[in-house]
């Protein structure tokens, strides 16, 4: 618990919200290409976005956040994936949730399940993948 609380991690978490910035742009852009004009069903749309995404986060995260030397890239990359689908589940859950339920927009449902998720991924990142 005390080490959640050094300015390393902080500055962990802070480069891991940028490179997550990138991520949500790239993630936005393929669910919109895909959605709008592949006119793919919204659902896989999103898990298109977000898995080009999370393969992206992956690489800048490993070099940059992490910094990581871990010679199993294989490994590390599918233990980064894992999360990253346990992620996408929960951020469908939520825009099923928003949308289905409560006829939310689908994009700001989207930002708010990423926001969740990106609190999730961190934390299981930091400690699993890269600790």
């Amino acid at each position: 618990m005390t080490e959640m609380l050094t300015t390393d991690f902080f500055y962990k978490f802070l480069r891991f919200g940028i490179v997550g910035a990138t991520g949500v742009a790239v993630d936005f852009g393929f669910t919109i290409l895909c959605k709008e004009y592949l006119k793919i069903q919204k659902y896989v749309a999103n898990a298109i976005g977000f898995t080009i995404a999370a393969s992206s986060n992956y690489y800048l995260n490993r070099i940059w956040t992490f910094k990581s030397t871990n010679p199993e890239i294989a490994v590390e990359y599918g233990e980064f994936l894992l999360i990253s689908m346990i992620g996408l589940g929960l951020n469908t859950l939520m825009i099923y949730i928003l949308v289905g339920r409560y006829n939310k927009n689908f994009y700001l449902s989207k930002v708010f399940g990423i926001g969740v998720v990106t609190i999730w991924n961190f934390f299981a990142n930091a400690y699993f993948t890269f600790s």
